[in-house]
């Protein structure tokens, strides 16, 4: 008897780890219990600019320059070029999808997955009475339908949609009747079980307090053209003796 009970156990432990498996493959997070938390009040000094912080926008506005720019003469190559280099550096891309209750759904895919994957997971996810029920994932602000039956949507994989490495996409069904903010998300139970909280928001007010007590230096706009007339050129110089 013993003999024949061995096979059995040894069954139920590898659908639990199958289970399990499937447990880690996805998250669900509970809706928040209070509204959003008012953000921490920030001193006068936040809002200054450092030399630093001046230096660091005019770089990323003059790449932004140059990119608008160089575009109409990329090549194919070079674009090809440029999306095979963003899928190396970003092989998965996080999909968190926002249901009306505020519940959301996490998975990962690979970066060159098409929109049907997480449809197919969504749907997947949904209890039975509702999965017939024809849904949409869209992105806002600005409002961006990505309908997977729109050619420019479906044909694109994630990464080329602009959602990597992690995107949140809400959800809501083409009846409007189903996406009151009241009704809870129609996830299966078996997927409702996984649910957690929320990871709490970073807490700016924790930080160590010797990054306040000593504060980088700023340079002023006199020290600036002091600097500036220390690199007069050598020909200016004289030029101006004349």
């Amino acid at each position: 008897m013993s003999s024949r009970e061995t096979p059995a156990t040894g069954g139920l432990e590898t659908t639990r780890q199958t289970e399990e498996q499937e447990q880690v493959s996805y998250k669900v997070f509970r809706p928040p219990q209070s509204g959003p938390a008012s953000p921490p009040e920030l001193p006068e000094s936040y809002f200054t600019p450092t030399a630093a912080d001046l230096q660091l926008a005019q770089a990323q506005l003059s790449a932004r320059t140059h990119a608008l720019t160089d575009a109409p003469f990329k090549g194919r190559a070079v674009r090809e070029a440029e999306d095979k280099a963003k899928r190396e550096r970003w092989p998965t891309t996080t999909i968190r999808v926002k249901f009306p209750d505020r519940t959301q759904l996490e998975k990962t895919f690979p970066s060159t997955d098409r929109i049907k994957s997480v449809y197919v997971f969504v749907r997947s996810c949904l209890r039975d009475d509702v999965k017939p029920t024809k849904f949409i994932l869209y992105q806002s602000p600005p409002k961006r339908d990505l309908r997977n039956s729109d050619p420019k949507v479906r044909d694109l994989s994630l990464s080329e949609l602009q959602l990597s490495p992690s995107s949140i996409l809400l959800f809501r069904f083409e009846d409007p009747e189903l996406n009151h903010s009241y009704l809870p998300a129609p996830l299966l139970p078996s997927v409702l079980a996984h649910a957690q909280d929320l990871p709490p928001p970073p807490n700016f007010d924790s930080e160590p307090s010797s990054s306040t007590s000593t504060p980088a230096p700023k340079s002023s706009a006199s020290s600036l053209m002091q600097g500036a007339e220390k690199k007069v050129p050598k020909w200016f110089k004289m030029g101006s003796k004349k």
